[in-house]
C-alpha cells in the first residue's frame, strides 16, 4: 500500500508540473521571454474579443447625400445671388464658385457643402422656378455598415495596443523591446488610418455635397441676321483675311532676304564661270 501511495503521489506532482499555466496574459513557466508565442496568444485573444463581444445596440443610419443639378436660366446673375442667399440661409459652405464663357453660353459652376438636415429643403429652394433640368441627380449612399465595422476594428486595435504596452513593460532586453515597439508602430499606423477614415465618413455624412451647373445661352443664330449684316460680316472677314496674309508675309522677311542672297550668289557664280570659259577660249 505504501508503494502504491508513493506512486500515486509522484504521478500527481508530475501532472501538476506539466499542466498549462493559467496565470493570465503572460507566460512565466519558460526562462525565455517567448515574445512570438505571447504575440500569437494576444492576437487570438483580440480576435475572440471582436467575434464574441456582445452585439452593439442599433446605430443611427449614416447616409452620404449628393446632388448634381444642371439647368438653363435667363437671369444668370439673379440665379447666382439666389443660390448664395439660400446657401447662407441653410448654413452651407461654398467650396467652389467658377464662372466662364464659351462660344454659345455664359455659365456658372458651384460646389456647395450643406448640412444634411437642410439638404432637401436647399435643393427644393434651388429647383423653385426652374422650368426643366438638363440633369437632376440625387444620390444617397448608406455607409452605416462600414462605419460600425471601422469602429469595432478601432476598439480592437486600441485594446491590442494596450496589451503590447504591457508586454513592453516586462521586456527583458533591448531586442525584445525593439520587436514590441515595431509591432506597436504598425498598430498605431492602423489606428490612425482608421481614425482618419472615420473622420472623413463623418464629414461626408454630416455635410452633404451639391454640384451646380447653370448657364445662359448667348449665341446668335444665322436666322436672326439680316442680309445686310451678312454682307458686312463677309466684307469684314475678307479684310481680316487680307490683313492676316500681309502680316504673315512680314513674319517671313528673313526667308526673303536669304532667298535674295542665294540668287545673287548663284548669278555671280554663273558670270564667273562664263568669264573663265571665255578667257580659256582666247
Amino acid at each position: 500500500m505504501k508503494l502504491y501511495s508513493l506512486l500515486f503521489a509522484l504521478l500527481f506532482l508530475v501532472s501538476c508540473d506539466e499542466a498549462p499555466s493559467n496565470n493570465g496574459f503572460f507566460k512565466t513557466s519558460s526562462p525565455e521571454y517567448g515574445l512570438e508565442n505571447d504575440i500569437m496568444v494576444e492576437e487570438s485573444m483580440i480576435v475572440s474579443y471582436e467575434t464574441e463581444s456582445p452585439q452593439a445596440p442599433s446605430q443611427e443610419q449614416k447616409i452620404i447625400k449628393t446632388g448634381n443639378l444642371s439647368f438653363e436660366t435667363q437671369e444668370l446673375e439673379k440665379t447666382h445671388e439666389k443660390i448664395k442667399t439660400l446657401s447662407k440661409q441653410y448654413e452651407g459652405i461654398i467650396q467652389q464658385d467658377v464662372s466662364g464663357k464659351n462660344y454659345s453660353r455664359v455659365f456658372q459652376q458651384m460646389t456647395i457643402r450643406i448640412p444634411s438636415k437642410n439638404f432637401q429643403v436647399f435643393v427644393d429652394g434651388i429647383s423653385d422656378g426652374v422650368a426643366y433640368f438638363d440633369r437632376r441627380e440625387i444620390s444617397q449612399r448608406d455607409v452605416t455598415e462600414e462605419f460600425v465595422d471601422i469602429e469595432a476594428r478601432l476598439i480592437a486595435k486600441k485594446e491590442l495596443e494596450k496589451r503590447y504596452l504591457e508586454l513592453l513593460k516586462q521586456a527583458k532586453n533591448v531586442k525584445e523591446m525593439l520587436e514590441i515597439e515595431r509591432e506597436l508602430s504598425t498598430i498605431r499606423e492602423e489606428i490612425e488610418a482608421r481614425q482618419g477614415r472615420l473622420k472623413y465618413l463623418q464629414s461626408q455624412v454630416s455635410m452633404s455635397t451639391v454640384h451646380l451647373d447653370f448657364y445662359k445661352t448667348t449665341a446668335e443664330t444665322g436666322v436672326t441676321l439680316s442680309y445686310g449684316q451678312k454682307i458686312k460680316n463677309a466684307l469684314q472677314g475678307g479684310w481680316d483675311g487680307i490683313s492676316i496674309f500681309f502680316l504673315g508675309l512680314l513674319y517671313m522677311w528673313p526667308l526673303f532676304v536669304l532667298a535674295i542672297i542665294v540668287i545673287l550668289v548663284i548669278r555671280w557664280l554663273i558670270r564667273r564661270s562664263k568669264r573663265t570659259k571665255s578667257t580659256t577660249n582666247d
